[in-house]
């Protein structure tokens, strides 16, 4: 029986290195070549010394390395997993690694036979770059889809909703760092000890003194502390915003890991994603989509402010903190209740910055209500206005 091409060895391989790639590891053509050599290699039985020649091909830091034998046991042995079980609509073979292995060792040994393509060159084991997708895009039926690998791949700015590589994960926390670095402190009434100062501090003077035999030759100064604003990011993940709300994710998670930031999802109530952001684990998406799925129809964003406002950040909201909405505007509550939900906001002292996905302000009644208490609208439908608005966000 003819092996469908879901079945194939190498395209086994191909998709466990694109599950490694979305789970930030660096495996491109070279890796995977390699990886395959080490397949061939060792063969079907021995599995120990070949996961350990992959994992040394793919790890190249110590968060990858920590990282990998979670990707590996989810990938090849799904069944030693617990709770892991996802349904979808498609029936996929089993990813047994002994009878990929075997299997491809069959395919090489049929490739070096006398049988060729047309043009007299033999068929290369398929990388990556080469496997068309196994679904079928909806707008090109019929037409297969490259999975990555060797094909060319977007700017930093146009990689919204798709696998993000390092790099382009690196730019994005620096971008958060330069935004974090710009948002003005908050001076406070308390001083704190510094070597030069705007006050002299009698108390410790006077303490450092006794080692000097009661002579003040060594003062302390004291100056005012500031603090770091406080910020919160309210994303909003409804069906309108599905197209947008990988960014909004990506984008809070590296504000969470700089600023510190509290991190909340809405829809049809308000849920605080902060620990899952700050985590760097295998299933953080999945956690995340967790939490995600068990919203309903429509968007409440009046009633998420609400309950923001009241329950989960009332004790930290004060002068100068910062609260930036992710949204279309678009909200199922009554016009004139975001405006008092906004109004709530404002009364603490917090400044509101509204992210919308589209280039001119929501036109949405709620929102032309509540104009009055956002301080800012920002346009952002990708890391190119993040980064062009830089300069305003302070």
């Amino acid at each position: 029986m003819k092996d469908t091409p879901a079945s194939m060895p190498s395209e086994r391989l191909a998709t466990f290195a694109g599950l490694l790639r979305e789970h930030g590891l660096t495996v491109g053509v070279a890796e995977q070549q390699a990886m395959l050599q080490a397949a061939l290699h060792f063969g079907p039985l021995q599995e120990k010394p070949l996961q350990a020649a992959w994992r040394a091909i793919a790890c190249h830091s110590h968060r990858e390395w920590q990282l990998w034998p979670d990707v590996y046991e989810r990938f090849w042995h799904p069944e030693k997993l617990r709770g892991g079980v996802k349904v979808s609509g498609q029936t996929r073979p089993s990813r047994n690694l002994r009878q990929s292995v075997q299997a491809l060792h069959d395919q090489m040994d049929a490739a070096q036979q006398p049988n060729t393509q047309a043009g007299g060159q033999q068929a290369a084991p398929q990388t990556a770059g080469d496997l068309p997708a196994e679904g079928i895009d909806e707008h090109n039926a019929g037409i297969p889809r490259a999975q990555g690998g060797a094909s060319r791949t977007e700017a930093l700015h146009q990689r919204d909703g798709q696998m993000w590589l390092p790099q382009e994960l690196n730019a994005l926390q620096q971008l958060a760092r330069q935004i974090t670095a710009k948002l003005q402190p908050r001076p406070t009434r308390r001083w704190r000890l510094a070597p030069r100062g705007q006050r002299l501090d009698l108390r410790q003077t006077l303490r450092r003194s006794v080692a000097w035999g009661g002579e003040l030759m060594q003062p302390a100064w004291k100056v005012k502390r500031v603090e770091p604003p406080r910020l919160f990011i309210l994303a909003d993940v409804s069906r309108s915003m599905e197209s947008h709300a990988a960014l909004f994710l990506r984008v809070a998670r590296a504000f969470a890991l700089e600023a510190d930031a509290r991190v909340f999802v809405f829809h049809t109530r308000l849920a605080e994603v902060t620990s899952y952001m700050q985590r760097d684990t295998p299933a953080i998406q999945e956690k995340v989509n967790a939490v995600t799925a068990g919203f309903g129809g429509g968007t409440r964003i009046a009633a998420s402010l609400q309950d923001f406002a009241r329950q989960h950040a009332r004790a930290q909201l004060n002068r100068g903190s910062r609260v930036w909405v992710f949204s279309d505007g678009f909200d199922t509550d009554e016009p004139e209740l975001l405006s008092a939900a906004m109004q709530e906001v404002r009364a603490r002292g917090a400044r509101i910055t509204w992210f919308h996905p589209t280039r001119q302000v929501p036109a949405a009644a709620a929102v032309q209500q509540a104009r009055r208490c956002i301080e800012r609208f920002v346009p952002f439908a990708s890391l190119a206005d993040l980064a062009a608005a830089r300069h305003v966000l302070h």
